[in-house]
């Protein structure tokens, strides 16, 4: 009995982040980087981090929407862009398909997208929404946001769904949006990335 409590304790702290990141998501707010170190905050919200001054990505992974298990270490190497999203968001929906046409024109080109699906209680929401968008990339199934809450204070973490990141090749957090994204804001995010060479 003696975990009871501990856990009763984690379950009100996910629910809690999860709650925060509902009130700020699905909305145009722009990002600040106040207090936080090492990225600058751009025009519209798009944040970038410099080479040398990037905090790791957290070891997210998990079981996919498809029923498969994917993980963002998996991809270590290649350029991964991560969103994070619900079936139930609009911004959401107004920014998949263009999250879909950037996956598919840099296919071959080590780069490698993977979703983080969100406050979906039901699965069959999320599994509908990429099916009606077309999606083909890989999303992990996070209903409760445990994958989310692992991501460091004070970095390019997600603070509102959705939440686009950018990941280099050495696993390490280089730009971030936070707030639906065109293909072309998208591709602002992810060319500067990718031209990096891996060290």
């Amino acid at each position: 009995m003696s975990g009871t409590p501990r856990r009763r304790i984690r379950l009100a702290a996910v629910l809690a982040a999860t709650a925060t990141l509902a009130l700020a998501g699905c909305s145009s707010a722009s990002s600040s980087s106040d207090g936080q170190i090492g990225f600058v905050t751009g025009d519209g919200g798009l944040d970038t981090a410099a080479a040398g001054h990037r905090q790791a990505a957290p070891a997210i992974s998990g079981t996919t929407l498809d029923g498969g298990k994917a993980a963002l270490a998996d991809y270590k190497g290649k350029v991964v862009v991560l969103n994070i999203w619900g079936s139930w968001c609009d911004p959401c929906r107004a920014e998949a398909k263009g999250l879909q046409a950037v996956s598919a024109k840099y296919k071959g080109q080590d780069v490698q997208f993977l979703g983080i699906n969100t406050r979906d209680t039901d699965p069959t929401n999320a599994v509908a929404f990429e099916r009606n968008n077309g999606i083909t990339y890989p999303s992990l199934y996070d209903p409760d946001g445990t994958q989310i809450l692992k991501f460091p204070k004070g970095s390019l973490n997600p603070q509102s769904i959705p939440t686009t990141i950018v990941v280099d090749r050495e696993g390490k957090l280089a730009a971030r949006a936070m707030r639906g994204l065109s293909a072309d804001d998208l591709e602002t995010l992810l060319k500067p990335v990718l031209a990096e060479k891996s060290q």
